[in-house]
């Protein structure tokens, strides 16, 4: 997207935060890893570059069920399983935060996807390879192995896929404009 950018991990217990509605958790673990950021040792760095700082989280909703990263094996088996089921729709956050006021900027990105059923050898191979095990509900729809095995998406690909760019920047030139008007410098 044209931006220099650095990548720093919070270091939060996700686990620890918990919500029955998936926007609301996903809001709550983009802020949670901001505030993480602005009260651990590189917050004065933060400031002094005068950068925004972007957190985001997503998970993965099959029915009323929201679905993180597989734990095992049989976990992640269930998980896809039941996609071609029960489509899988993604819910992810955006959370830009300014460091020199603590304003926050937030968005909720939500997309489905409709699968055809994926063959028990796929789903062994994607295990096997072990990237689903960092994936919201194992879903990698942007895998070559599971690409053949989907129908129909509705939404945008970066928004399935973990960031919808276009709501980093509607929230960027948000958070840009309000620091502007409020006559502080902008990064």
């Amino acid at each position: 997207m044209g931006f220099t950018f650095e990548v720093v991990k919070p270091g939060i217990d996700e686990k620890a935060i918990r919500y029955s509605d998936p926007a609301e958790l996903v809001i709550a673990l983009g802020k949670a890893k901001a505030a993480a950021l602005l009260a651990g040792p590189r917050a004065e760095d933060f400031r002094n570059k005068k950068a925004f700082l972007l957190t985001a989280d997503q998970v993965v909703v099959c029915g009323s069920t929201i679905l993180e990263k597989p734990e095992s094996a049989d976990e992640a088996r269930q998980f896809i399983a039941r996609y071609a089921v029960v489509p899988p729709r993604t819910v992810g956050s955006c959370v830009i935060t300014d460091p020199l006021s603590g304003e926050q900027f937030c968005a909720v990105d939500e997309a489905s996807v409709i699968f055809e059923p994926i063959p028990a050898e796929t789903v062994t191979a994607l295990i096997e390879e072990g990237e689903i095990f960092y994936c919201a509900g194992g879903l990698m729809v942007e895998h070559p192995l599971v690409q053949p095995h989907i129908v129909r998406m509705d939404g945008a690909m970066d928004s399935i896929m973990g960031l919808c760019k276009a709501t980093v920047l509607r929230l960027l030139a948000e958070a840009v404009a309000c620091r502007a008007n409020d006559g502080r410098e902008t990064a």
